[in-house]
């Protein structure tokens, strides 16, 4: 009777080492996977920034009056860079980057007023290439929240988080807009003359 006990103890204590190992390294596996498509979209939003100043420079002979604009797309951008790149900042970055498409959106707007700026092909080049990038953004973050998600919950459920808090695993942060309108889809004003 007591090598049935000890057996069934030991078969019990295999178990619980075997989930703790198991858990554990699911853990592991979401947090990289989580770190890796932070790097993706840090990766994206670099390029964006990288082509904002292309951009101001292919605006600026043609836009000189227009200097209040320029300063604010360029002061976005520096602060966008400046909020730094890590997965457990992403409220503070978010924001900057709101930030930086709200300018990119307003200087877009004002070039609606240039014809000769809209024809013209370094121009057009980066709004495309601008345009492309920021499909790459919107899809990356969404395939970082879905990893977030898959982290939290499995962080966040029972037995697990029995695990997850004593071995250090934190939330992960969502990467979500600040910005109200951006939510909204643009309107088309379809008016004569417009």
């Amino acid at each position: 009777m007591t090598t049935v006990l000890g057996a069934i103890a030991l078969g019990l204590v295999v178990l619980a080492v075997g989930w703790l190992a198991w858990t554990y390294n699911r853990l592991v596996a979401l947090r990289n996977r989580l770190k890796a498509a932070w790097g993706d979209v840090d990766a994206l939003l670099k390029r964006r920034a990288d082509l904002i100043p292309n951009l101001v420079e292919a605006v600026k002979g043609y836009m000189g009056h227009e200097n209040r604009t320029l300063s604010q797309v360029t002061t976005a951008r520096s602060n966008a860079l400046m909020a730094g790149g890590a997965p457990d900042n992403t409220s503070a970055r978010a924001h900057a980057e709101n930030q930086l498409t709200s300018g990119v959106r307003q200087l877009f707007a004002v070039v609606e007023n240039y014809p000769d700026l809209k024809a013209s092909e370094t121009f057009l080049q980066l709004q495309s290439q601008l345009a492309e990038t920021e499909n790459d953004i919107a899809s990356g973050r969404r395939y970082y929240n879905a990893v977030v998600r898959d982290f939290n919950t499995l962080r966040e459920t029972f037995p697990n988080l029995l695990i997850a808090g004593p071995f250090g695993f934190q939330t992960g942060e969502y990467f979500e807009l600040a910005d109200l309108a951006e939510r909204e889809a643009p309107s088309a004003d379809i008016r004569e003359g417009s």
